[in-house]
């Protein structure tokens, strides 16, 4: 039990919360170390933040920041009358017994019946010590209620970081990039990498960033300065062998190619070094952080060209492992720590132990995996581990080639990942983010992003229930939890449609497939018997989004005045107003993109039945089944007609999309995402010119053409009996 003293406060440790095991009664990701509620204290008048002298300039941008937050929250932060909240160092305050692994990052909050003293005994600690009582506050404005705790808190990985891609189109602009460092750092987050293939501008190489979708040289300044005030080191990763398609379509860069306008630096040419020593100089100048990420990942086309001679004699791994040290022995005047993916040197274990000392020393080892491992993934590491060298590990949000990230995947990945990367000695985590297909909105992430953020400061096998029953009340302050259950829907989705469907769980690919191509028809016999249910999961999801909004009132009026306490202002009524709104947007996209992979296979079947039942009654003399006629190919192509629903349907959803790339990227890379919905959208409407000359052939001859000259396929057998 830890007992310390602060003037007459006496705070003790005797019940805690395992963050590994339990979830507080206050919701809080990550959830500290050891935590014991207190007292909770409504704030009619807010707070007063202190910062104890000395205070230090980054002790006071904790204050400040804290202040901000509130103070957009409609809660007052420099109130005279309001529950004081002192930020101090551990060194005014010795009695708060800081182990050794608590001092670089660790903080401890004590609460007394005056409010709350956060200690750190580094300026990181104080600011994360801040961060965990921006949560301990629920709700908005005079109504809100600060949740009294003991907490000893610190993390269990030393680099918790996110990968973030800005290659495969979408380019974050750099006002959200700084939302981004703010919400990464109120999460506990320390790293962050942008990935860079051909999308960061060097003066040395100008011909490699396209024009409007590049970082440039400034832009990348000052994203380091102001990430550095929030305790984030940006560690920029430039692919350095493979993955580099994009610039090696330039001719004056073809001789390094190993393949023709390939992906892969060929490791023979001096120019491949030449290259990479360009570009890192600049990166290391514009970066200073301890780390630089040479990728290196994925090299699939090494053997096949230029070097298919010297990998046919030596082996690829021997081929790759020397390009490597090669690389890393030529950027050693640089004086950084080298990041590099492991996906092929992990099938080299041997050549791995002998590695010499000093390339071990200067790099660090990335395993990655996305998905889920029955087996663990211990085999992943321990060809680094058995060779005596440094890992982090790198789960995914599995948002890549989805209208939604799989959420089912993402959480058990991260999950166990983090927790075998912790148990082997793994000193980080870095979460990632893909847009293979270049759909990507970084708004539909923060799910994965925030959980992955938990595990890598939570000791062990992070709870998934704890998470996803806390996500909506701290990420959107959502007091009903609707968007938690909404979330949950989402998951239950993608499993119908992997599980029960065997397909695709909700690709983009799927959502963009004709369901009258021959690929359409093949997967939509395949989806259609679950779309009934894929779509309630989706719909769910939309309504229980429209109810978290229904329930969010309009911010409190802050209270300028003393006044009696009034019981009907404490917790649980505390109401808030909903936060990150452009991600409750996001989400309510893919809901609606997950439910039009449902429906538009359940349309195509419709006009296919409805096309055959005209056709089956075109020879009838009977005037009421000639009407019937006219209503079949209405109900087809007329005002409320099935091919009218994929128009509206894929236009409608084109908007929303536009407007949420726009909440965090660039111009760059929209294009031909939009392109994709005009070309659906101009598809349906050749279908709908085509069945309108149908129409009128009906009307001038009473007959009616064959459902394949309209592209119109037969209808779907009926399934067998069961």
């Amino acid at each position: 039990m830890y007992f310390f003293r602060f003037g007459t406060l006496l705070v003790g440790f005797g019940v805690l919360v395992s963050s590994a095991s339990a979830q507080p009664s206050t919701k809080l990701i990550p959830i500290p170390r050891e935590i014991r509620a207190t007292t909770d204290q409504p704030l009619p008048h807010g707070v007063r933040i202190v910062c104890a002298a000395p205070c230090a300039a980054e002790d006071q941008f904790a204050a400040d920041d804290l202040a901000m937050t509130l103070q957009t929250r409609g809660i007052q932060a420099a109130s005279a009358t309001g529950i004081q909240i002192q930020l101090t160092r551990l060194a005014g305050h010795p009695e708060a017994r800081f182990t050794d692994e608590m001092k670089a990052e660790g903080y401890v909050i004590a609460a007394s019946g005056d409010g709350l003293t956060v200690i750190g005994d580094t300026a990181a600690g104080v600011f994360y010590g801040a961060q965990t009582v921006k949560q301990l506050i629920e709700g908005d404005g005079a109504r809100a209620v600060l949740h009294g705790a003991n907490i000893r808190d610190w993390p269990a990985m030393k680099y918790r970081g996110l990968d973030d891609d800005l290659s495969r189109g979408p380019v974050t602009t750099l006002e959200f990039q700084k939302h981004l460092i703010r919400t990464l750092a109120a999460y506990k987050v320390n790293q962050y990498s942008p990935y860079f293939e051909h999308t960061q501008q060097y003066a040395s190489n100008p011909l490699m960033a396209p024009p409007g979708g590049g970082v440039t040289a400034d832009e990348a300044r000052e994203l380091v300065a102001y990430a550095r005030l929030y305790h984030i080191d940006v560690v920029p990763e430039q692919e350095a062998f493979g993955h580099l398609h994009h610039n090696l379509t330039w001719e004056q860069y073809q001789p390094l190619a190993e393949t023709p306008h390939g992906a892969v630096l060929a490791p023979a040419q001096p120019g491949s070094i030449a290259l990479i020593k360009q570009m890192f100089t600049e990166l290391a100048a514009l970066y200073p952080g301890p780390f630089l990420h040479i990728g290196a990942d994925e090299t699939v086309d090494l053997g096949l060209g230029q070097t298919k001679e010297d990998v046919d004699a030596r082996g690829l791994g021997a081929v790759y492992l020397d390009f490597l040290q090669k690389i890393v022995a030529e950027l050693k005047p640089l004086n950084r720590r080298f990041l590099f993916w492991g996906d092929i040197a992990q099938d080299s274990p041997d050549l791995l132990k002998g590695l010499p000392q000093s390339f071990k020393d200067s790099t660090i080892a990335i395993a990655w995996v996305y998905n889920p491992e029955p087996r663990g993934y211990d085999r992943f590491l321990t060809p680094f581990t058995n060779a005596g060298m440094e890992t982090w590990v790198a789960p995914s949000v599995n948002n890549f080639r989805r209208v939604y990230p799989n959420n089912n995947y993402a959480l058990s990945n991260i999950q166990r990942f983090t927790a075998d990367g912790q148990r082997l000695g793994s000193t980080g985590q870095l979460n990632t983010i893909w847009n293979d297909d270049g759909e990507g909105l970084f708004n539909q992430d923060w799910y994965g992003i925030l959980f992955g953020a938990a595990a890598a400061w939570q000791k062990g096998e992070s709870s998934i229930p704890n998470f996803q029953d806390s996500y909506a009340q701290v990420f959107h302050g959502d007091a009903t939890g609707d968007l938690n259950e909404a979330q949950k829907e989402m998951m239950l989705a993608h499993s119908v449609l992997k599980d029960q469907a065997k397909e695709g769980d909700g690709t983009n690919s799927i959502f963009w497939l004709d369901p009258m191509s021959k690929d359409g028809l093949r997967i939509g016999a395949q989806v259609l018997p679950y779309a009934h249910e894929l779509r309630l999961h989706a719909e769910r999801a939309l309504t229980l989004i429209a109810q978290a909004r229904a329930a969010a009132p309009a911010p409190a009026p802050v209270s300028t005045e003393p006044k009696a306490y009034d019981p009907a202002d404490s917790y649980p009524s505390a109401p808030t107003t909903l936060r990150e709104t452009a991600a409750i947007d996001a989400l309510e996209l893919g809901a609606r993109r997950m439910d039009l992979i449902g429906l538009k296979f359940q349309l195509a079947e419709e006009i296919a039945e409805g096309y055959q039942r005209a056709y089956a009654m075109q020879n009838t003399t009977d005037k009421k089944q000639r009407m019937n006629v006219g209503r079949e190919l209405s109900d087809i192509n007329g005002a409320n007609g099935r091919i009218q629903d994929y128009i509206d349907a894929y236009s409608l959803l084109r908007d929303l999309y536009e407007q949420a790339w726009y909440r965090s990227n660039r111009a760059y890379g929209l294009r031909p995402v939009l392109e994709h919905y005009d070309y659906t959208m101009g598809i349906w409407e050749a279908r709908s010119d085509r069945l309108r000359s149908a129409q009128r052939q009906w009307s001038d001859t009473h007959t009616l053409p064959p459902a394949a000259d309209l592209g119109i396929p037969p209808p779907a057998p009926a399934p067998a009996p069961k």
